[in-house]
């Protein structure tokens, strides 16, 4: 509803950006998260169609987001938290802690041996979809997961 929304403002030279938000719980497909991956499946079906659909006004893309430390992830006891994410750590290679994480986040380090992601990680992959570099990426599937999930 939200592309149908702004498609009034979009512009004809192909400038526009949308960039959707998907998650790897659609494309690893975790047990218990059936509903939330089926909605971010329909997301990515959706930036597909749109980026034909808008070729014309925009590119549209969608970031595939790991684990990240957002308010979600803060509410949800670390041991609960720890066995959710204990299958994710051993793909993720790029999940290593950083000067200043958090104690929560070194914990699942040592637990798990990694961490989830922060919003400033992720919002650096929208970033770049929106710049006038990336004109010519349109369609598709971005990760910003920690390399737990490999696309090409």
């Amino acid at each position: 509803m939200l592309t149908q929304a702004v498609l009034p403002f979009l512009p004809w030279d192909r400038s526009g950006r949308i960039v959707n938000m998907s998650s790897v719980v659609n494309s690893n497909g975790m047990a218990g998260y059936s509903i939330y991956g089926g909605t971010k499946g329909a997301v990515e079906a959706m930036t597909r169609v749109w980026a034909r659909e808008l070729a014309e006004r925009a590119t549209v893309n969608a970031v595939n987001i790991g684990p990240t430390m957002t308010d979600m992830y803060q509410d949800i006891p670390v041991e609960v938290l720890a066995d959710v994410l204990k299958s994710w750590f051993p793909t993720a290679p790029l999940s290593a802690v950083r000067d200043g994480d958090t104690d929560r986040a070194k914990y699942f380090a040592d637990a798990l041996g990694g961490r989830p992601g922060y919003p400033d990680e992720v919002a650096g992959v929208v970033g770049v979809l929106c710049l006038p570099e990336s004109g010519w990426t349109t369609g598709g599937l971005i990760g910003a997961n920690g390399g737990g999930r490999v696309s090409y």
